[in-house]
Parts: structure tokens; sequence; C-alpha cells
């Protein structure tokens, strides 16, 4: 990797990329400006924080290009942006000069670039509400932020193509920008190599910038802790996260934006400083607000040694500057909190900062937590210590070895994004793994694993606990009952592990029905098998997609049993479960929407023999009653159309046809199934086997990957082990 220049418009930002790009024999240093004094010709990689998100497109233009002029001399230039194309995009492509290649993609978030326009959770960035907070409305496509540029789109079919590089140097010859689509990190790995090869300036997000390399942040060695956590929010997007902090018994200090009293927070280990949105925000005010909210966090901090979680780049870096601090140390991500950043100021005091928009209800409870254990750990006294690892084991069974679990498997524990989230160990074949990465065309360093404790985690590493039970010539695409028996003994070890505590999630690639009946194991599918190995009398099947979740009443019955099984008892259970998997997720009130059976919910009795008013309505009352936001019973196709806009957070559909037909529909290759009710979480991609494409390198890794992210999100950490 050619040493490296990056230019950031906030701090978050600037901090995130630090994390990502490697670093062979010094820790990264993020500067809070250009001219921040430190020398820095030796140094593989400058990150700068030019603090422009908020100023002037002029001002950002001359900065970004005085940072190239001032830095950027032999070096690779990349330009941080954000995955959702605010701040001042197009002026800092022109202030840094050169020929640029653009992609904010950010797959891991479900952020990625099609036909030259950002879609979020598949969804075009103009038709959504990330910008409903912004002065202007959301650009249609990045060439409509690049107005002032000639702009060329390099489709998915010429970013995966041989003649990536030679497109890049026609693009350059023409004086117009390069917009790249890209869809997952492989495609960013294309994008990122391709450009530093003819030394483009590179123009993206996080995701790129971990692109231009990879590294290990298991663990992140950082000093002692402080006297306590101030945790400083500037977002309005963290709202809910505020709440949360409240709800877990920090003491919240809430600024009055109309009066802008500074109010000192009060003395305690978990204080939360933030902007009162009840009081009511004064248009035009942000900078104020942020200042006076600087102002009040760096009054705080002087007078302790707490350590910082601060939200927002703006909010960082104008509490950093009130502070005096010119450059931080970059320890690295923090584990399992994707986008936070843990790094300390030149005095030792450690600083987690993170994007505002980003993180779950309960995401900053969780990294106040991680941050106070460290203190209560060592009793206050200041000594080196290591982070405690908060990633949770999960167990991946490999699925049907004829069909193409083998390729999902191994593409998606390569994916860079999942590292910071949980431990993978497959339970499978680990030759029949290599056979996997070998169709797919891509390196994997495949290491048998006599336990999980055995396991190491580093990139291109995949661990497998290894069964053998496979033989060689296993053919691909074909049914065979010895792939069905080590099916089913792939997920009999992982639900032992999962029982024993050893792992604290289990995700499972796909198994064909008919080999695992073959084998001797006539179960329905793994849901019911998983029930049996851990001695579950009841669960549920969740379907979950980016823009529809459905949990099912039945599932692998015939219709008439269905129809005969549903009852309000069984109902309410699946309901209960299903809220319960969401507030776990971090939807602390979902909304659900209950589906009848009949055509438009019995229309009063036209339709049916009253099976509304018999088997859903009194679990519903009942629900309501304990507190849950049950609706219904809804007619299928409308409650369907709801949730597609965003009204339900979860659909309940009485059998299994009901609630997959909408799921493939609206996004089966984003979609996870997970299992509701099991003693411990367990995800599955949301598709077959798929014996046609088997072992042929076409597989789709991408459900795999959300299915892995869902049981990292969804599952409990380890139990900390003492330093």
């Amino acid at each position: 990797m050619p040493n490296v220049l990056v230019v950031a418009d906030d701090l978050s930002g600037a901090a995130e990329v630090a994390s990502v790009i490697p670093m062979r024999t010094t820790r990264n240093l993020v500067l809070l400006g250009v001219d921040a004094t430190l020398p820095v010709d030796d140094r593989e990689v400058i990150v700068v924080d030019l603090d422009t998100r908020s100023g002037p497109a002029p001002a950002a233009e001359a900065e970004t290009a005085r940072a190239v002029a001032t830095l950027g001399a032999s070096r690779q230039v990349f330009v941080k942006v954000d995955s959702q194309l605010r701040g001042h995009v197009a002026a800092a492509v022109r202030g840094a000069g050169g020929f640029a290649v653009v992609c904010p993609a950010l797959p891991r978030l479900g952020r990625v670039v099609r036909g030259g326009v950002v879609h979020l959770d598949g969804v075009p960035l103009h038709e959504t509400d990330a910008w409903r907070v912004e002065p202007v409305p959301p650009p249609r496509s990045i060439a409509d932020l690049l107005a002032l540029e000639p702009v060329r789109v390099i489709p998915l079919t010429e970013v995966r193509g041989p003649e990536l590089v030679a497109r890049l140097r026609a693009i350059r010859a023409e004086g117009a920008v390069a917009v790249c689509d890209a869809e997952t990190d492989a495609d960013l790995d294309l994008i990122a190599a391709a450009g530093t090869s003819i030394r483009a300036v590179l123009v993206g997000s996080a995701g790129l910038a971990a692109a231009l390399g990879r590294e290990d942040h298991s663990f992140v060695e950082v000093p002692a802790p402080g006297d306590g956590v101030l945790v400083v929010v500037g977002s309005a997007a963290a709202s809910a996260q505020v709440e949360h902090l409240r709800a877990a018994g920090a003491h919240v200090v809430a600024l009055n934006p109309t009066t802008l009293a500074p109010v000192l927070p009060h003395p305690a280990d978990l204080v939360v400083l933030t902007i009162d949105a009840a009081a009511g925000i004064v248009p035009g005010a942000a900078r104020t607000l942020v200042a006076a909210l600087a102002d009040t966090a760096a009054a705080a901090a002087r007078s302790s040694t707490s350590d910082l979680v601060l939200t927002g780049g703006e909010t960082a870096r104008a509490v950093l500057d009130r502070l005096g601090v010119t450059r931080l140390t970059v320890h690295g991500p923090l584990p399992g909190h994707h986008g936070a950043v843990l790094s300390t100021t030149p005095d030792g005091r450690r600083v987690v900062t993170r994007p505002g928009s980003f993180g779950t209800p309960g995401s900053l409870t969780d990294i106040a937590a991680a941050l106070r254990s460290d203190h209560e750990r060592h009793g206050g006294s200041h000594v080196s210590t290591t982070s405690p690892d908060t990633r949770p084991y999960i167990a991946v069974t490999m699925g049907d070895g004829a069909g193409i679990g083998p390729e999902v498997v191994v593409g998606a524990l390569l994916d860079e994004g999942l590292a910071t989230e949980c431990r993978p160990v497959v339970v499978g074949d680990a030759a029949r793994l290599r056979l996997g990465a070998e169709a797919l065309g891509v390196t994997a360093d495949v290491v048998t694993v006599e336990s999980v404790e055995d396991a190491e985690f580093v990139p291109g590493r995949v661990n497998v606990i290894d069964l053998g039970l496979l033989p060689a010539d296993l053919q691909w695409g074909e049914l065979s009952a010895v792939a069905g028996d080590a099916a089913f003994h792939y997920i009999r070890v992982a639900a032992e592990l999962a029982m024993s505590g050893e792992v604290q999630g289990i995700c499972t690639a796909p198994l064909n029905k008919e080999a695992l009946h073959a084998g001797g194991h006539v179960y329905p599918g793994h849901t019911e098998l998983l029930a049996h190995l851990t001695g579950t009398e009841e669960v549920s099947m969740m379907l979950s997609t980016p823009k529809v979740k459905v949990i099912h009443v039945t599932t692998h019955i015939g219709l008439v049993d269905a129809i005969r099984k549903i009852e309000p008892g069984l109902v309410e259970r699946t309901v209960r479960r299903g809220h319960e998997a969401l507030v776990r997720a971090g939807v602390p009130a979902p909304k659900i929407g209950v589906c009848a059976i009949n055509p438009h919910a019995g229309e009063n009795g036209l339709f049916g023999q009253g099976e509304e008013a018999e088997k859903i309505t009194p679990a519903i009352e009942v629900l309501q009653a304990a507190g849950i936001d049950a609706r219904g019973p809804l007619p299928a196709d409308t409650a369907f159309f709801l949730a597609g806009r965003g009204d339900y957070d979860l659909i309940v559909a009485m059998y299994h046809d009901q609630g997959h037909g909408p799921v493939k529909v609206l996004g089966i290759e984003a979609g996870v199934n997970i299992t509701v009710g099991l003693p411990v979480i367990r995800t599955s991609v949301d598709h077959g086997t798929a014996f046609d494409i088997a072992g042929k390198g076409v597989a789709d890794i991408r459900s795999m990957i959300e299915a892995l992210h869902q049981a990292a999100r969804m599952s409990p950490s380890p139990a900390a082990v003492p330093a």
C-alpha cells in the first residue's frame, strides 16, 4: 500500500477511516486541521479532519486544496465523504484536484451504488428521509451532486470485469470524474486497486478506505480508564439512544436551545450532555447549538479525567478544539460497535468518536458500559489495560455440501465488516470450504480448529471445526444422503456449542430437506430440528428483509392443518416472541400488524366461518392489554403494503405462504431467516441450496452476510474474562 493522505470533513469520519487503514510500523494519528504541528514526512498514513461539513462550500474546497498541497506530495490522496452524500462532496472533489474516482458505498450498512445512484437498503437516496434535516433536497444521483463536473458512471459489469483500469484511464483522458457502482466489499477492493494503480484521487466512505488494506482489530490496546464517562450527543438522530441511556441510570443534562444557558453536568460516573429538543430547536442555529454544547462539555471535561464519548463529527471536533487537542492517537474500532473508534489525546484521555446517525437505541449505553467496565476492573487505578472483546462467538453451519452453502459461507466470512461485530467459527468440512473458495475465485486461509477457543481471528482466515463427513468426490448440485446426514451433524454440533455456552449465536447455511430425510433425519427444516436439539417445545420463524419483517404462526404444514392449528394462545405466543426479538434488536416499541386468515379479514362474516373473531381477535386484546402494540386482524395485502412503506416493524403471518411470498418479492437477496424462541439466537439465509448453480462461483453471498450481521447484533456478548 502506498503512503496515504486522507482528508475528511468531520472528526468522526476521520477517526473511522484512521481505524480501518492499516499501519505497518506506527499507530495512525488524526490531525485536527492542516496546521496541527506534527512531523509527518515519514508517516505511512496522514489523516486530517478539515471540519468543513457544515461550513460554506468555498471554504471546503479551499481547505481540501490546501491539505493536498501541504501534505499530499507523493501520497495516495483519499477524500473521505459521507456515505449518504451529506456535506460538500463536489467542493472536496474540486479541491483535491486530479482525476477523481468516486464511490461512497458502505455495503455493510446497506448503502450501495447502482447506476450512479446511492441506495439505502434498496431505496434510492432521494426517496428516503435521510436528508430530512438538511437545508436542501438530496441529489437524485452522484452526477447531480457533481453538477459542475463531467461524470462517467462505471456499472457493476465493468467494475467486476477485466478492463476496469483501462476504463478509468479512458475517463481520465476525457477530463471527467469516474463514478463506480458497488454492492459488496469485493467491488470496493477492485475499485481501490484500480484507482491506486493509476494514482487517482479516491473519493468514498469508510468502505472504500477499508479496501486500501485489511488489518485485525480483535483486541485494542488502550491506556487506563478515566474516573467516569461523559457522553456528548450532538445529533438529533440519536435521541432514542439518549433515552436508552437515561433508562440505564445515566444522569442526562439537556441544554436549552432557546436560552443556551450552560449548565455543568451533575457529578456522576455516567453523564450525558445533549440538546433539549423538547424546548424547540431554533431554525438555522445548528452551529450556535454545537458551540454551546461544546463549551459546556469542555468545561465539564476539564474538571475530571472522564472518558469522552462524542457523537457527531462536528460536535466531537468542537469539544476537542476547546480542550486544546490537536491530534488523536487512533487505537482502532471499538469491537462490536460499527463506526465507533477508540482514540487517546496526547495527555492520555480516552475518546470514543462515532457518527451521530449510527447505532441502535442501546448502542451508546453499550459503549459507555464497556468503558465503565474497564474502570471497575481496575478500581480506578491508572494502569495499562486491554479492552474486553465483547464480540459474540457465532457457530456457522456449512449447510448441504452439495449446494451453495460452502461458497456463501466462505465468501461471507471474508467480508471485512464482520470482524468488528462477531467471531465466527464454521462447523462443517474444511476441504469443501476450500473448494467453495476456489469456485468463487477468492483467497481464504481455511484453518481447522479443535474448539472455539482455539480459533484466531485475522483477516482472510476462516476457522472451521472440521467434522470430515463428506467424501472428496461429492458432486456439486446433486442430491446426496451423505451430504444430508452431514448437514444434520453440523447443526447438532452447533447446538451443543450453544447449549454449553461456547457460542452465543448460530448462523446456518441452507440445507436440502430431501437430502436431510434421505440421510435418516426426518425434520421439516432447520427450525424444527433446532427446537428438538435444544429441547424447545415451541419456536417461531421470522423472515427479515430491509423493507419488511415477518413472523409466522404456522410454517411447514398443509394449509388445512394450519387453519386448524391456529388458536388465540398460539397467536399470542408468536406475537410475544416477535416483540421480544425486535426489542432485543434495538426497536424499543415495535408496531406489529397481525394478518387475518380470510380475504379482506373476513369482511364482517362475508368470507370464512368467523375465524378472525375466534382465533385472532382474542389474542390481540390480551396483547394490547399487556402494552404490546399489536393491531389487526388486517387483510394480508393491506398489511404488507403498510409494512412496505414503514407503518409496521413486524407483520404476523398466519401460514407459510402468506408470509413467504411478499418477502421473496421485497428482498430475498438480503433476506434473513431468524428462529425466535430458542435459548440461542439462530439466523439463516432466506434461500435454498440452489443446486442448479452450486460450484459455479455465481452464488450471491449478500443474504449470508446479512444473516451473520443479524446474528451478531442479536446475540449477547460472552462473559467477560478478567484481565
